[in-house]
This record gives structure tokens, sequence and C-alpha cells, in this order.
């Protein structure tokens, strides 16, 4: 089945129990938080975190599952791949279709909102099987290497893009409107969701010294 960058924000965002509230934070935050420099940070951010975490790993410790029913650090590695391919795909589709700024005011969601949402590890969201990692990855490097060339082309797109414009395209959800700013800025997101789910499983009592 088709889905929308939107549907899938939704769900995160719905399953993260967002409320309608935002973080109380000073106006400088804000501005911040609200600019493309911050959302170009929070990639970097994110790939670092992800890279500390994951790059020093042996085959063993990829290849480690908690449980039967759980991921290995290597399975969220190859999701996170996949998935940035797929999510950066539906937001440059939503850039592609007509500018809709008298909509600005209909985004209710905050992108405070949407980074508590999808880091909120306490609602789990299942993975279709197209995006579910195999479990076949021997070396941390293969995906980092990945995830590295993906993020290039995503910064080379958005240097070129107009921050105001990035507020000016607004998608439909159930959830309600989403602008492209924050469909963005679920990508990097996902990666630090991710990161925390790796992190849990590093601290498995079970996890391999090696």
């Amino acid at each position: 089945m088709k889905r929308s960058l939107s549907q899938l924000l939704t769900m995160l965002l719905i399953l993260g129990s967002v409320g309608t509230q935002s973080f109380a934070q000073s106006q400088e935050a804000s501005v911040k938080l609200n600019s493309k420099k911050y959302l170009l940070d929070y990639y970097q951010k994110t790939l670092d975190a992800l890279t500390k975490s994951t790059g020093n790993l042996s085959a063993a410790q990829l290849h480690f599952k908690p449980a039967a029913d759980k991921w290995s650090v290597g399975q969220c590695l190859e999701h996170i791949v996949a998935t940035e391919k797929m999510l950066f795909g539906y937001a440059k589709q939503a850039m592609d279709s007509p500018a809709t700024p008298a909509r600005r005011s209909e985004v209710k969601v905050s992108d405070e909102e949407i980074i508590q949402g999808i880091n909120d590890r306490s609602h789990k969201a299942k993975a279709t099987d197209d995006l579910t990692g195999k479990n076949a990855l021997n070396k941390a490097d293969e995906a980092l290497t990945a995830l590295k060339n993906d993020r290039k082309v995503i910064f080379d797109y958005l240097a070129n893009v107009n921050e105001a414009d990035l507020r000016n395209h607004i998608s439909d959800s159930p959830f309600g409107p989403v602008d492209a700013f924050q469909s963005f800025l679920f990508i990097a997101g996902h990666t630090a969701r991710h990161t925390l789910q790796i992190d849990e499983i590093k601290a498995d009592p079970n996890f391999p010294t090696r």
C-alpha cells in the first residue's frame, strides 16, 4: 500500500501521545529550533550520535538480539538507511507540490512536539516488511557510509531551498496539516529514535562484550 510521509508522521505522533502544548523555552531558543540552521544541525547531531553509538561494534554485537521478537543493532541500522531514502522521497514530493502559504495557520503541531513524539520510546511502532532489517550487517561502517552519502544529498537539497518555502508547502494528514520543514525534521528525528533503541539493546545484560 502506498504511504505518504504525512501518514507516517501521523502514526508516530499519535503513538507518541503528543499533546497540544509545546515545550517551555525562551524566545531565543524557539527561534533557533524553528530555523533551517537548527534543522541542518539536527541532521548532523543525529548522524554523529548514531556513529558514536555503533561505529566500533563487532559483527557479534551487531547481530545480537535481546529476544527473538526484538531487533538487533544491525537491523536498526539497516532500517534507518532504508527508511531515510523513502522519507526523503516523500519530503521532496511535498516540495514539488504547489505552495500553499495561505494554509500556514492550519498547522497546529509544533516542531517541538514532532521531536518529542518521535523520540518517545515508551510507544512502539511496527515497521513493514520492506523496511525491516535482515540482520545481515557485519560492519556498521557499511550502513554509516550509506547514511552519510544520503545525508549529503539531503544537505545539498536543503542548501538550495528557501527556509520560508519549507513552511509554505503544507500536506494534509488525518492528524492535521504539517509543513515541509516538519517533514524534513521528522527524517532526522527518525534516526534519533532508533539510536535510542540501539542504546537500549546495548544496555541488555547479555549484550556481547566484543
